[in-house]
């Protein structure tokens, strides 16, 4: 099938370069990302991913992570286990 219709957005400059650089890495170009992007939202009859206001905790979470905030660090896989009591 001919690909004739166009899609115009808008976005931040900044989102824009970090997932063109993520779709590079998949080997796909913007307009095969959205066209399967558009696949996807097709089959599933809406979006291919799950979409949730995150409740108050979430959100905190959020935040703090964002802040460094409470983040425990571990020198590798080992020592977050012992830390997690696993």
């Amino acid at each position: 099938m001919t690909k004739t219709a166009m899609i115009r957005a808008r976005t931040e400059p900044q989102l824009k370069n970090k997932v063109e650089k993520i779709f590079h890495l998949l080997g796909l170009s913007s307009s095969e990302a959205i066209n399967l992007f558009f696949r996807q939202v097709s089959l599933q009859k809406g979006l291919p991913f799950e979409v949730k206001i995150p409740n108050n905790v979430t959100a905190k979470a959020i935040k703090d992570v964002e802040k460094h905030r409470g983040l425990t660090k571990c020198k590798d896989a080992q020592g977050m286990f012992k830390k997690l009591g696993i």
